[in-house]
């Protein structure tokens, strides 16, 4: 596995994994409705784009094909980190975590995680701060505002 940063020609298949990978993985926490409204396939590439550039991103490749990918904004919001379906447990998501969290000059880091994210990101010393519902197209997700110091 090879971490590198994020290049604009990343974005499309970024994209296929973060569908793919919410539709497989968080369908066992959320309903296939909730998986609809959260990642409906339609992503807009060039805002992704462009917030991809803004933040500290990084991609996880092997044999050329993206695994995974991350990103983290200057004050400390980690807001995106999801891993191929078919890379989990496998050191992908903690690689590109710790890469992004030392990139940091905060001493905090915070994110929304979601119900399935959530075990990972306490085993990284992150805490919950508090659960809250998160509404898109009218149905409700619960995430968990988490936080941890460095």
């Amino acid at each position: 596995m090879k971490i590198r940063d994020y290049t604009t020609s990343d974005c499309k298949e970024i994209a296929e994994l973060f569908y793919n990978t919410v539709h497989t993985i968080n369908a066992i926490d959320y309903s296939k409705e909730q998986l609809e409204v959260w990642a409906t396939g339609e992503v807009d590439t060039e805002s992704w784009n462009r917030s991809f550039l803004e933040h500290y991103t990084l991609v996880a490749v092997e044999e050329d094909k993206i695994i995974g990918f991350g990103d983290i904004t200057e004050d400390g919001y980690l807001d995106r980190l999801y891993v191929h379906k078919d890379f989990q447990h496998r050191g992908v998501a903690t690689t590109i975590c710790d890469r992004l969290e030392t990139h940091l000059s905060t001493s905090r880091v915070t994110t929304h995680a979601s119900i399935t994210a959530r075990p990972f990101f306490e085993k990284r010393g992150y805490e919950v701060i508090k659960e809250q519902q998160v509404k898109r197209n009218g149905i409700f997700l619960t995430n968990y505002v988490m936080y941890k110091n460095l």
